[in-house]
């Protein structure tokens, strides 16, 4: 054989490995994580084609999720073992448990990576912990009931809100003191920062409101009143909350009233109400922020919206009780 024609053989080879790698690079490009709080799992979904990749096995009640700033890890609150599962994402498998201290709700993490924070429902706490050793740092006291956690960008501030209590704790990263205590619409779930970070946006479910936060002076600015045609407004319980790229548009999960709402967040005007399964909850954007996935809590789907049309495109079945969401690129 002349080398000619050996050469031209590998290249041939080397080519169609490349093109497997890159089959396999797309095949894994995006993937969605759902807590299911009943079945004890995370379903993980095709980004692509909505396909079930995996079923992982976690620890009891999961509820809040998020990913790692590196991608490389997915935690999740179990609710009622008082830890978080630490999950691969190359293996999607739980390859370590992290203790929280009683009853986690939801979690963040600081912009490095290093730190995690964790609302302790029960305890009226803020657990904040080393990632790299799963050590405790501090706990922090917060209101009764904390539940929904946002980190500044440049990770000196951590909200905390907290459902009892009614309001938002704006704790400092450097002495872990509560320096703010602002009160919000009765039973607070999320607190979001705008991308600008100029403002921060808390929903309260039972209130059906939104208040807007200035977080330099910690004064609310304006609140944010829904209206659905033929749904009562006990109906109507503002949950998650996201923000498109340029902060113009506001997409808030209304809950019971089975809907997300499209608010233009420089008027605060609700532009729109897309109607999804039953029960919206958590939210999360694809990686170029093209579509929105919302977990519906009674219906065990996961709606995607198409963000330029605002239309719901499908739902897709996941596990029962669907809790949280989390997109790795």
């Amino acid at each position: 054989m002349s080398s000619a024609l050996t050469r031209r053989g590998a290249a041939v080879l080397l080519a169609a490995a490349g093109c497997l790698g890159l089959f396999a690079a797309q095949a894994r490009a995006t993937e969605l994580f759902v807590t299911n709080e009943i079945d004890d799992t995370v379903t993980v979904l095709n980004g692509q084609n909505y396909k079930v990749i995996a079923t992982i096995p976690t620890d009891q009640r999961p509820r809040g999720i998020v990913a790692t700033p590196d991608h490389k890890y997915v935690l999740v609150c179990d609710g009622d073992s008082s830890n978080i599962d630490v999950i691969d994402v190359k293996t999607l498998k739980v390859v370590r448990r992290i203790d929280t201290g009683p009853d986690p709700e939801t979690l963040a993490m600081s912009p490095s990576g290093d730190k995690v924070y964790v609302s302790n429902e029960n305890n009226a706490l803020v657990t904040v912990i080393n990632f790299a050793t799963g050590k405790w740092i501090t706990q922090v006291p917060v209101g009764i009931e904390p539940e929904g956690l946002a980190v500044t960008r440049h990770g000196h501030t951590v909200v905390v809100v907290s459902e009892t209590t009614s309001m938002a704790h704006f704790i400092d990263t450097k002495t872990w003191k509560v320096v703010a205590n602002v009160l919000v619409d009765t039973r607070p779930r999320i607190a979001e920062f705008t991308p600008d970070q100029h403002w921060l946006w808390v929903s309260s479910e039972v209130g059906g409101t939104v208040s807007v936060i200035n977080p330099r002076t910690h004064k609310i600015v304006h609140i944010i009143y829904f209206h659905i045609p033929g749904v009562d407004r006990e109906y109507i319980g503002p949950v998650g909350v996201r923000f498109t790229t340029d902060g113009r548009l506001a997409f808030v999960a209304l809950g019971r009233a089975n809907r997300v709402a499209v608010i233009n967040a420089k008027t605060y005007r609700v532009e729109k109400y897309i109607l999804v399964g039953q029960r919206p909850w958590q939210m999360m954007f694809s990686p170029h922020r093209r579509r929105l996935f919302v977990v519906n809590g009674l219906t065990n789907d996961v709606t995607i919206i198409d963000v330029s049309s605002l239309q719901p495109v499908r739902s897709v079945p996941v596990g029962r009780l669907p809790w949280g969401i989390a997109v790795i690129p």
